[in-house]
């Protein structure tokens, strides 16, 4: 993050190999951080939450305004980073989501990132985008735009049938497009809430 001058972990060239192609590395010399359930207490090892960092990297605010200063930064100086994040016993962490892009469906929390992943297995697939959507009776469904590779065929209900019995029956989405492209930023990220946009419009003329 541009907001913490700009990484709190790292990895180090001695570190086991499955450590430094899967974590974000352990944490830096003189800098805290927490791991926070949606009350902001810190949840047990191994499970996931917000990740949060302290210490002389992180800035003392978005110029000019204090209102986004203090969402971002809380009274005892933790910079909430809207990660979602794990750390394992040995202080590696993984980045597991955005708390922005969880899913809430019917109850359940979502993360988008798992349902890429395994999706990510599947041959005809170059990349996926996987959020919420608004459902009338869950709340929020989950939604799939999808980039085929060159020359591979796939539908919507192959799709689902990929992923029946591998993962969770409410992690497989509901809502499945195949595009050419994503929406995205000049720097590479993803727009997801442009997608969701996008989605509600189809909604709306349904």
């Amino acid at each position: 993050m541009t907001e913490t001058s700009p990484v709190s972990f790292q990895s180090h060239p001695d570190d086991p190999l499955d450590k430094r192609v899967s974590t974000v590395g352990r944490i830096h010399p003189h800098v805290q951080v927490k791991i926070v359930d949606e009350d902001g207490r810190v949840v047990p090892q191994g499970e996931k939450g917000e990740l949060c960092t302290r210490g002389y990297s992180v800035m003392h605010g978005y110029w000019a305004d204090p209102a986004r200063t203090t969402e971002s930064i809380d009274a005892a100086g933790w910079m909430h980073t809207g990660d979602l994040a794990v750390m394992d016993a040995d202080g590696y962490a993984d980045i597991v989501g955005r708390v922005k892009d969880m899913i809430i469906r019917g109850g359940e929390n979502i993360g988008p990132r798992e349902i890429e992943e395994y999706l990510y297995r599947h041959e005809a697939i170059a990349d996926v985008a996987v959020f919420g959507v608004p459902d009338e009776k869950y709340g929020e469904a989950v939604a799939a735009w999808i980039q085929l590779r060159e020359g591979a065929s796939l539908d919507e209900e192959q799709v689902r049938d990929f992923c029946r019995g591998q993962i969770a029956h409410y992690k497989i989405p509901r809502h499945i497009r195949f595009v050419r492209e994503f929406p995205m930023t000049v720097t590479g990220k993803l727009q997801k809430f442009l997608m969701r946009e996008a989605m509600a419009g189809e909604f709306d003329r349904e």
